[in-house]
């Protein structure tokens, strides 16, 4: 039986969503800087095997924070070999590659990482994703996995699902495992728990956090329920 808000104990009521942005003095709206360039070109397969080392061989050393003169002095290759190495413009030995490696502390096999990779995309057509069984199954919960890439090189496994609740499902507010979940309510509303704060949602409403929590739909207000499920967490962790 789904709990009604006036069921709930005190001080359990709605939380207070942290504001993406902070008003400055003046009233004006400051928004968080993001760190990252979305929209900045890179990581892109190279087909050309000297300008896939060279690059490799440029990211490693700005990575350790050293000039192209301190890695010469590392590996005893001169300046201007190590310059043309970096652009493309002549294939290193394998003499060469092993005392790169020795200096940027990678194996030889990480300077062809962009020659060789593929990057992977899953396309899934509507209706067309995988039925699996979690445990929120048992309470009535349908889970359509939209997509799965396992080895990858982000370091990160992302699992989304869309997932449907009707009135056969039940309240299952015990969820709780390792990584970040988001949720993105498509249609209609839930009273979702996280930890000890209920978070009211309705279409358009979305829901961001760290799943060591234990969390889950604590009031099914209004069925049918969809909503999107995405979640993430270390690859070394997978399984």
């Amino acid at each position: 039986m789904a709990k009604t808000v006036s069921d709930l104990k005190p001080g359990a009521g709605p939380a207070k969503a942290k504001p993406l942005a902070k008003v400055s003095g003046d009233g004006k709206t400051i928004r968080a800087p993001l760190t990252q360039n979305p929209h900045a070109v890179r990581d892109t397969r190279e087909k050309v095997l000297e300008v896939a080392i060279g690059r490799e061989v440029r990211a490693f050393r700005k990575k350790l924070g050293i000039t192209v003169a301190d890695l010469a002095v590392a590996t005893d290759i001169s300046l201007g070999m190590l310059s043309k190495i970096e652009n493309g413009i002549t294939s290193p030995s394998l003499t060469t590659l092993e005392a790169l490696s020795r200096a940027l502390g990678v194996p030889v096999t990480a300077f062809f990482r962009r020659f060789e990779e593929e990057r992977s995309a899953v396309f899934v057509k509507a209706g067309e994703g995988l039925d699996v069984e979690r445990r929120g199954t048992r309470a009535g919960h349908q889970y359509n996995l939209l997509g799965h890439i396992g080895s990858n090189t982000s370091g990160v496994v992302v699992e989304p699902y869309l997932i449907t609740l009707t009135e056969d499902s039940d309240v299952f507010p015990t969820f709780q495992h390792e990584g970040m979940e988001f949720l993105y309510m498509l249609e209609g509303e839930v009273v979702y728990r996280h930890g000890s704060n209920l978070y009211p949602m309705k279409p358009g409403d979305s829901l961001f956090f760290d799943a060591d929590a234990p969390h889950g739909p604590e009031q099914l207000t209004k069925l049918p329920m969809r909503y999107l499920s995405i979640i993430c967490y270390p690859q070394n962790s997978a399984g």
